[in-house]
């Protein structure tokens, strides 16, 4: 019997009511699947270069919404123009144009970030140094560091097809040409990130990065990767393309893509680098990320046989544009604006406005749809150019704004916008809307065939303040840079940014910085309450190197640490109260050891955070010696949650059971136990012999380890032997005495526990240890308090987080400032030390000069 008959018979003997059951999992399952293939893309982070000193999305858009040119004549560092311009082409290697859309600084990298050598990095092609450089600034506006996304499945889809920077070179390229290899861009980034993804490079000319984005949106919906780096990158190092495009008739004569007008007379050649950060949707609004705009579907497609292979196929334009459309379950009318391909040319501005108005009919309640072309700013990017057009839409969404079409004032005889929505703004418009979300496209077409299009809607309404409670009346604000001068540099961006944006709330600024950036070995904590604040310190430090109020500092290897537990000398009303308040880690862990304690105590073990009056418990031991152990094992596991762990532990009195738990000596349940039997005895006044006696016996019913982390002794100040067990006799014994203490305090010290972390009521066994110690053991060690009586802000805490953080620790800032009291706001972004990354002028190609030019 076949597996299909033996799946008939299977089926065959079930009841009616368990088929329709089985149906409908079925029918859920393929719902799900259909669900999951159109699930719309969040945009999360944007990056970008641009000509017209265009280096992130700001400047874009004031260059867009001003209508400004961004093209100049060839920069003399790319190439002699003067030595190829000839308008009437009347050499081989003459040029019809002598202008273009350039990108500054390109020759400029920092290898040193990028962890490459000088002389790599004047051999790596500059597109792949650009896409780095980019990658990195829009993960860390999307407020992703990348340490965290290090060997995740982000996968990395990136347009190119330009390979100038190896057409200059006289000399075969070193390493296996992995500089200059085309296949190599998106790979490099990658590699650099170590992202785990899909990695590709695509190359469909003008379209390439439009495909990319289309490619990343199909393997987040198929599940092949959790994250997407999706863009396109172009650079202008070699005259030769563009020699070659003049040749073919290709080029505008005075340099400007002149869209839809009846100038227009062909394109500008350009430069540029975008990059967009791709989640599905609901992995974005789950994870509380800044949404830029929502990518809802997209479609690709092939213009086939036409008269020859550059012409454009006006119905493939169409099945693209109507595809993409199905995809995004959207209808024309649901379009108000297309950022079209737009590149200025007699023969394709006419055939995609043809094709778009048959896509796209005039609307009986007469609702407009306004027509856009970057180009006409910048240039045609070419492979980057459908990430031009992108990042452009998701601006103007944004903004809700339409940016006029740079160069247009009438329109082509060619054009008829007769029976369409079509405007063409010359300025500036509102982008108004009926009440729905506002939906746009773009389109990017390529010379060799392939079409792309994009249908992209507007971000949802972001999302509410947080509403979590603050321990902190203050906060830090952490800064880190591979340099010193570049952290002073990032100082200063920050303090111009405060200034920019007053209506930034601090909290969330310290909350983008903290989770959302990559912490270095160059360090600075801005401690304060207001972004004014704030900028003072920022300000301070860029100019000076140091400010009141704020920690600096170059850290090297990471501090070890030792948690000291003191015992019950130090009780206030209220300890802990603010922190059982405001952190939850705190509160579960002092619930915890409440509900062990239930049983043994004689009013709830909560009532110890009161305010009201003094502690009537403070000389009641039976409860004040499992009060301080539940309040130490409760900071123990706030400390934990924030990424601090001790390297060494040790502990005075009830503190010495905390160290105990912490080192896996005793479990929690037989710390409390013990202690509990100690405060009673205490409170019995029991003899110390006697005493000591019944400690011994509760200990014996315990069953104890060795420690699985350094633990000071009580008896001689020093650590303990790794196999070494302590048993009842160990905790029977006398406390320790105030010069055992400060042995074990120094011992600390000297063997090279750089941070000593009271985790108590207050400081007080540091204090003790300090008058049993010489000064010169503190000059090497930073003494660090958890709490301090009349510290309702937490001001304790933060100066100690601080302190750690510029000695190199890393903080675990999610678990310090979690998603519930802050909100993923833009920040600058890293300030690369750059410096001339470039071939020589001896292992450049230079091209032959034809003898004839201008004969």
């Amino acid at each position: 019997m076949s597996h299909f008959e033996e799946t008939l018979e299977r089926l065959s003997r079930l009841s009616p009511k368990r088929l329709a059951l089985l149906a409908a999992e079925q029918q859920d399952r393929l719902n799900a699947v259909e669900r999951a293939a159109r699930e719309p893309i969040a945009i999360i982070g944007v990056g970008c270069r641009f000509p017209g000193k265009v280096d992130d999305p700001e400047s874009f858009w004031r260059l867009l919404v001003e209508g400004r040119d961004a093209i100049i004549d060839v920069p003399p560092e790319r190439w002699d123009v003067d030595a190829y311009y000839s308008p009437e082409l009347m050499t081989r290697l003459s040029m019809s144009t002598r202008w273009g859309g350039f990108i500054e600084r390109v020759d400029e990298f920092d290898p040193e970030f990028f962890s490459m050598s000088h002389s790599e990095a004047c051999t790596t092609d500059p597109q792949q140094r650009l896409l780095l450089e980019v990658t990195w600034e829009a993960l860390e506006r999307a407020g992703l560091s990348a340490t965290q996304l290090a060997g995740t499945e982000t996968g990395v889809f990136v347009g190119a097809s330009g390979a100038d920077y190896f057409l200059m070179m006289k000399y075969p390229p070193p390493r296996g040409c992995l500089g200059v290899a085309m296949s190599i861009l998106a790979n490099r980034v990658s590699h650099f990130f170590d992202f785990r993804g899909p990695s590709m490079m695509v190359d469909t000319a003008c379209s390439s990065a439009a495909v990319a984005v289309d490619l990343a949106c199909q393997a987040l919906r198929s599940g092949t990767c959790q994250l997407a780096v999706a863009g396109g990158v172009n650079l202008i190092s070699s005259p030769v393309a563009t020699i070659s495009a003049s040749h073919a008739g290709m080029m505008s004569p005075d340099g400007r893509c002149k869209v839809f007008d009846e100038r227009a007379n062909g394109y500008v050649r350009s430069e540029g680098c975008g990059i967009v950060i791709l989640k599905r949707l609901s992995d974005a609004l789950a994870s509380r990320d800044r949404i830029e705009a929502v990518i809802l579907g997209s479609a690709v497609n092939q213009d086939g046989r036409t008269g020859i292979i550059t012409a454009p196929n006006n119905a493939a334009q169409r099945a693209v544009i109507q595809q993409a459309l199905r995809n995004a379950g959207r209808t024309p009318e649901d379009v108000t604006y297309i950022e079209t391909h737009g590149t200025g040319t007699n023969l394709g501005d006419p055939i995609e406005v043809e094709s778009l108005g048959h896509v796209f009919p005039a609307r009986p309640d007469g609702k407009p749809c306004a027509l856009g072309a970057v180009k006409a700013n910048i240039g045609h990017t070419e492979a980057a150019a459908g990430m031009a057009g992108l990042i452009k839409l998701v601006l103007s969404l944004k903004h809700r704004v339409i940016p006029p079409v740079a160069h247009f004032r009438k329109l082509n005889p060619h054009i008829s916008l007769e029976g369409t929505p079509f405007t063409i703004p010359t300025s500036a418009q509102p982008w108004s809307s009926d009440g729905t979300a506002r939906v746009g496209g773009v389109s990017s077409f390529a010379f060799g065939g392939t079409n792309t299009h994009i249908i992209v809607e507007e971000a949802p309404p972001p999302e509410p303040p947080p509403s979590g409670e603050a321990l902190w009346t203050r906060h830090l604000l952490p800064l880190s840079a591979r340099r010193e001068q570049a952290l002073r540099e990032m100082a200063r961006r920050y303090a111009k940014h405060l200034a920019d944006h007053p209506e930034l709330s601090f909290s969330d600024v310290c909350y983008t910085a903290a989770t959302g950036r990559v912490h270095f070995r160059h360090r600075l904590v801005v401690n304060a309450s207001t972004c004014e604040e704030a900028r003072e310190q920022l300000l301070a430090y860029a100019e000076r190197g140091q400010a009141p109020g704020a920690l600096g500092a170059a850290s090297g290897q990471r501090p070890k640490v030792a948690f000291l537990f003191a015992g019950s000398d130090s009780l206030y009303a209220g300890m802990g109260r603010a922190l059982y308040e405001s952190e939850p880690v705190f509160r579960s862990a002092l619930d915890r050891c409440g509900e062990l304690l239930s049983s043994q105590l004689d009013r709830p073990l909560q009532s110890m955070l009161s305010t009201e009056g003094a502690p009537a418990w403070k000389d009641e031991p039976a409860f004040a010696q499992p009060a301080v152990f539940a309040l130490e094992h409760a900071l123990s596991e706030l400390w934990r949650s924030w990424g601090v762990v001790p390297d060494a532990v040790m502990g005075h009195g009830a503190g010495e059971y905390v160290a105990a738990c912490l080192a896996g000596v005793i479990s929690l349940e037989e710390g409390l136990a013990l202690v509990a039997a100690s405060g009673r005895l205490m409170q019995e006044q029991t003899p110390h012999g006697a005493m000591a006696e019944a400690l011994r016996r509760r200990a014996g019913e315990v069953a104890f380890r060795s420690p699985r982390i350094p633990m000071l002794s009580r008896r001689n100040g020093s650590f303990m032997a790794a196999d070494f067990v302590p048993g009842a006799d160990y905790f029977g014994a006398e406390p320790c005495s105030p010069e055992q203490l400060a042995a074990g305090v120094g011992m600390l010290s000297s063997q090279g526990y750089a941070v000593l972390l009271e985790l108590g009521p207050k400081d007080a066994l540091l204090q003790q240890a300090r008058q049993g110690l010489p000064d010169s053991t503190w000059q090497a060690t930073a003494a660090l308090a958890s709490l301090a009586e009349g510290d309702e802000g937490g001001r304790t805490l933060s100066e100690a987080v601080a302190r750690l953080y510029v000695a190199g620790y890393p903080i675990a800032w999610q678990g310090l400032s979690p998603a519930s009291r802050g909100r993923r706001v833009p920040l600058p972004t890293y300030p690369f030390q750059r410096q001339r990354c470039w071939l020589s002028p001896d292992e450049i190609r230079q091209l032959p000069q034809d003898e004839d030019k201008g004969a």
